[in-house]
């Protein structure tokens, strides 16, 4: 993003059982995060793993209006299509961040 710039991140936290990691950060690397993106209400997203094996993916949206259009036409059908996928198993929670400053060494 551009210096000085307020965004705003959507963040997910996973924590799926041992048992799923494996497929989980498949399905999230491999689809879902693209078919998230390709809704065009993102500019951007990362995907990381905690040391803990809980999974953290942030969703860069350059304004709250995207993020709330992302949230009323796409999010259901994408977090259905997920629930289809691991139905038990993940423990989730979102959270949204907006960005007032950031800085670069």
């Amino acid at each position: 993003m551009t210096p000085g710039r307020v965004y705003v991140l959507y963040e997910v936290t996973a924590t799926p059982s041992p048992e799923l990691r494996d497929a989980y950060e498949h399905y999230m690397r491999g689809t879902h995060i693209r078919d998230v993106l390709a809704t065009g209400c993102f500019a951007g997203a990362d995907f990381a793993v905690a040391s803990s094996g809980s999974f953290r993916t942030s969703y860069i949206a350059a304004r709250q209006e995207e993020l709330d259009r992302y949230l009323e036409q796409h999010a259901q059908r994408l977090r259905d299509d997920f629930a289809s996928h691991f139905p038990a198993g993940i423990a989730l929670s979102r959270e949204v961040w907006t960005v007032v400053e950031e800085w670069q060494a």
